[in-house]
């Protein structure tokens, strides 16, 4: 299992946002092999680890570690595909928004999760539910929350990714409305960095650090806000085929894939449970096994297998620690992590490090 991968289109938002800096990126796309045929192709994908290489080495070069906020900034509805294509369409906000989330694995993936969109009073099945999530976000009944996921732990090579994520859609949202009051709240997981004073230069609301989650909190009367460019046959055309399109990726997987996908977001700290997946899969545990055992597998294999990938692609294609890739991973202790990790390669996670990155 890959850690996941990405359409060319943000390869651009990185382009777009160097030229905005007056910087020449030129050299660090030859570095990586992209070329001007890999960025026109529709069809053309990096791996996430990519391009958070790509994205340290401009902010390497440019010096301006918010690099995430200046990428943000230049994103328009049409960097992020038929999402973003939908959303220009939508007759209003929260069908907008609805558009971003939902197609959203049609230009990238991440075993880390998905993106959310809710209304408030729409959180959880139960009232008691909905207000204890209302609480612990900060949030008022009515107004609705844009959500990015986790990728803790954050470092040098992430930070960006969330930034031009939420300053992304907050310029989207701009550009939709044509209003500049929509979004009443900027939270984001991390604490407050070293440039945390250029966070009020890109957004015109109220950001908060140490939160939650990542997210947006979009004011209840926005919502009905209608959209600029709207257009019904337009919106109906385009999500006729985000639907084909959509239903092909995920008829391609098997079932034993569609539970891994799912067992990927949840490894964060903890060992999920199959009622935990079965949960995010919308069925009952008994069907979720049932079905596994019907293509020879077991949760308790797909689990294992899930975890020697993702150890796997950690080790290689990341800059985290050991202790931290196996916190990640539900592991116990470190110990237990590397131990388990030479059992699946027949190396020692550090050395398999060092090989691989001896072979680049």
């Amino acid at each position: 299992m890959k850690l996941g991968d990405i359409s060319v289109s943000y390869i651009e938002i990185v382009i777009k946002a160097m030229k905005h800096l007056d910087i020449d990126v030129d050299d660090i796309l030859a570095k990586y092999s992209i070329n001007q045929a890999a960025l026109s192709s529709p069809d053309a994908r990096v791996t996430i680890p990519k391009f958070m290489r790509i994205g340290h080495d401009c902010i390497t070069k440019s010096g301006a570690p918010w690099l995430g906020l200046v990428m943000g900034e230049v994103t328009t509805p049409t960097n992020l595909g038929i999402a973003g294509l939908l959303a220009l369409s939508a007759q209003n906000l929260k069908q907008a928004c609805e558009q971003i989330s939902t197609y959203e694995l049609l230009n990238k993936y991440n075993s880390r999760g998905q993106s959310r969109f809710y209304v408030s009073h729409s959180f959880g099945m139960e009232q008691g539910k909905s207000r204890e999530l209302c609480r612990d976000y900060g949030i008022e009944d009515g107004q609705g929350v844009l959500m990015f996921y986790s990728i803790n732990p954050y470092n040098e090579y992430n930070h960006f990714v969330v930034d031009s994520v939420l300053s992304g859609w907050h310029r989207v949202i701009k550009a939709l409305t044509g209003r500049e009051d929509a979004v009443a709240k900027v939270c984001f997981e991390f604490p407050a960095p070293a440039y945390a004073d250029k966070y009020s230069e890109y957004f015109n609301c109220e950001v908060l650090f140490e939160q939650a989650d990542n997210y947006l909190v979009l004011n209840a009367e926005a919502l009905n806000w209608p959209c600029q460019y709207r257009s019904g046959p337009t919106f109906e055309l385009l999500r006729r085929g985000a639907d084909e399109n959509l239903e092909k990726a995920r008829l391609g997987l098997s079932f034993n894939e569609k539970v891994s996908r799912a067992i990927g977001p949840l490894l964060d700290g903890t060992t999920p449970t199959l009622e935990q997946v079965s949960e995010q899969l919308n069925m009952a545990p008994w069907t979720v096994r049932r079905k596994l055992v019907d293509e020879g597998g077991s949760f308790q294999k797909t689990l294992n297998e899930t975890r020697r990938d993702l150890s796997i692609s950690y080790v290689r294609d990341t800059a985290l620690t050991l202790g931290e890739i196996a916190y990640l991973l539900g592991f116990g202790s470190p110990t237990a992590f590397q131990r388990a990790f030479k059992r699946w390669t027949g190396e020692a996670p550090g050395r398999f490090r060092l090989k691989q990155a001896s072979n680049e």
